[in-house]
């Protein structure tokens, strides 16, 4: 076994062809079997498709003098090899074990902690220009290497970043890793034109005899018919990838084969004899090697842990399509997730009425402002964390304009394995400070599909539905609430129990633990965090100790608003309002780990709730 003596970098440099051949072998086979036994799954397509590239990577960079970034993280398994952690796979995604995305905390080869896409671009520049600015004159022994790769060219930050990186004229390598794929299949006009170049490799020679060609075109006078032609062809190739980048001030080089090792390290050593970004084109293959991963066409298995059909993901999935037919205006918007946010159903259903934009949030959410506006009832569905990338949109071209935008938000909460970068803790603290925004939060499967046909009746602003990743319960009809108003659980003397969402679970299991002490306990499950139920406020206010449990952040969250609400407004009861304890997510970087693990250790559970109402009333 080669790659058990792969202790760092420099152990790849005196590796012949055959064992560098034989050593990527060993690596995928690794992968395969520590991601597929992993209690906590991970990302496999897209390490598979990376081995090579890395492999020579880290044979011509010296790593960490050298600076080597991923965008997106997920597709940093083998780098995580290459120095010196491959006993952490054997706890990847666990708690307290190796991350699923670069981390600083396990090693100085971590630059940047990343699974957002699109933003290393912006890093790139800014460590080259500081390496740049610590050499003076001259120039720097360091080199910066960005690998852009899953689709990330479609989001707006890595245009931006190649813009800025062209004017500026920093020595930055951007490896372009083209897989022609992102979570689905990448969304791009520029992607169509790598497609191409992935279809035909003596395309590029076939754009260098036009470009030679084009040169020689009359400038002006009466043009023939094919001289029309020939300008035609000129304009279509001014938008293919190489006059593109050279547009930008960017040098491109390639296309090279991404899985032939020698090819790449001598397109690495060329790229660092020019000044100025240069970006290689390489072409890999996502899934490569592992033929249930090739064989997947919608995600080659970019991620193992499947969306289950008991999720509340699919009950969003069975109640668009519901809704879908009985009204023809409603269209689904998502950011190059399709499937992981329950879209394939609808799109199959309707594939007219689904837009994927790619990695481009912002972009997502203003053009549903745009449909709304022309009459659509756009459904925007997004991972809660990656909404935060988009909430000047939602506040400003969404929720400023008032228009009735349905944003539907899983992995709300927090989500476990993938650490403190897919935490959907935000989205409460930020949408209920959006004017006139509805806030829906559904506690069980029939609850999510209650609100969805609610929101679509919601036209005077927008509405968003948060949902968390883990399993929903599944109640009786007569169970589901209504509208917006809150669902009266349970009535109790001594303490008063809201629970948001899925910790609406939390506060009946705490009431009945109470129970057992003696502690009687008012259960209600609010259903709308916004706007509070004034029922629910009034009943709070009988009770002389109140607690608030959700799974956002606790500071600015909805129990803040209860709070401040039965402190104003709400008729309290003898000699004053009722003491209110708001539980929610600390304001924190939380580690990854299985969520209700997570949430049990922040006394977010059933026992927690328990135990603080305990303290409270003077019961420990």
């Amino acid at each position: 076994m080669i790659l058990e003596h792969i202790t760092c970098p420099a152990d790849l440099r005196d590796l012949d062809q055959n064992q560098l051949d034989e050593l990527c072998e060993e690596i995928r086979q690794f992968i395969v079997e520590k991601v597929s036994n992993s209690k906590s799954g991970g990302h496999l397509g897209s390490n598979l498709g990376i081995v090579e590239l890395t492999v020579a990577l880290h044979r011509v960079l010296d790593s960490p003098k050298d600076v080597l970034l991923f965008d997106t993280g997920h597709q940093a398994y083998v780098h995580k090899m290459l120095t010196g952690r491959q006993t952490g796979f054997d706890s990847l995604r666990e708690a307290d074990g190796m991350s699923g995305y670069p981390s600083q905390d396990e090693s100085p080869h971590d630059w940047i902690e990343n699974s957002h896409a699109s933003t290393v671009l912006g890093y790139a520049h800014g460590l080259a220009t500081a390496f740049q600015a610590e050499g003076g004159t001259e120039p720097s022994d360091r080199r910066v290497v960005a690998v852009l790769g899953d689709g990330s060219l479609t989001g707006g930050m890595a245009y931006e970043g190649l813009n800025n990186l062209g004017h500026s004229g920093a020595d930055v390598t951007v490896i372009l890793n083209d897989n022609g794929r992102s979570y689905a299949p990448t969304i791009s006009l520029l992607t169509d034109s790598l497609v191409k170049i992935r279809s035909n490799p003596v395309y590029m020679k076939r754009q260098r005899r036009l470009e030679g060609f084009a040169e020689k075109l009359p400038v002006v006078g009466p043009l023939s018919l094919t001289g029309i032609r020939a300008s035609k062809a000129a304009i279509r190739e001014a938008f293919e990838p190489q006059a593109f980048f050279e547009m930008l001030g960017v040098r491109y080089m390639g296309p090279f084969n991404g899985h032939d090792i020698r090819e790449i390290e001598k397109a690495l050593h060329n790229a660092g004899e020019f000044s100025g970004p240069v970006v290689l084109h390489v072409q890999t293959q996502k899934g490569r090697g592992y033929g249930p991963a090739e064989n997947d066409s919608v995600k080659h298995m970019h991620d193992i842990g499947a969306v289950k059909p008991e999720s509340y993901t699919a009950a969003f999935s069975e109640s668009m399509i519901k809704l879908g037919e009985e009204h023809q205006d409603l269209i689904a918007i998502t950011a190059a997730m399709p499937d992981s946010t329950g879209l394939l159903p609808f799109r199959e259903r309707f594939p007219d009425r689904v837009l994927d934009v790619g990695i481009a949030e912002q972009h997502a959410v203003t053009t549903a402002a745009g449909m709304a506006m022309g009459g659509l009832r756009p459904v925007v569905a997004l991972y809660s964390t990656f909404l935060t990338r988009a909430f000047d949109q939602a506040n400003l071209d969404v929720g400023l304009h008032r228009q009735p935008v349905i944003f539907c938000l899983d992995r709300a909460g927090i989500t476990g394995d993938d650490g403190p970068s897919h935490h959907g803790i935000l989205d409460m603290v930020l949408m209920s400070k959006v004017p006139g925004m509805t806030i829906l939060c559904p506690s069980s499967y029939q609850e999510l599909q209650q609100m969805l046909h609610d929101a679509y009746g919601i036209t005077t602003g927008p509405v968003c539905i948060r949902w968390p990743k883990t399993p929903p319960p599944i109640v009786p009809d007569d169970l589901v609430g209504h509208g917006l108003s809150a669902r009266l659980d349970r009535e109790g003397a001594d303490v008063c129990l809201i629970g948001v969402g899925k910790m609406f679970a939390a506060a009946q299991q705490a009431a009945d633990l109470l129970g057992a002490d003696g502690i009687s306990a008012t259960v209600w499950d609010p259903r709308a965090a916004k706007p509070l139920d004034r029922a629910m406020l009034d009943n709070a206010a009988g009770h002389r100790l109140v607690v608030t449990i959700e799974d956002g952040l606790a500071e600015g969250g909805i129990g803040s608003n209860v709070a401040a609400r039965l402190a104003g407004d709400a008729k309290p009861v003898e000699a004053g309002s009722p003491k209110v304890i708001v539980l929610g997510v600390p304001t924190d970087y939380l580690p990854h780990g299985k969520a209700d693990a997570i949430l049990a250790s922040l006394g977010l559970d059933g026992p927690g709730v328990a135990a603080t109402v305990r303290e409270q009333l003077g019961q420990s």
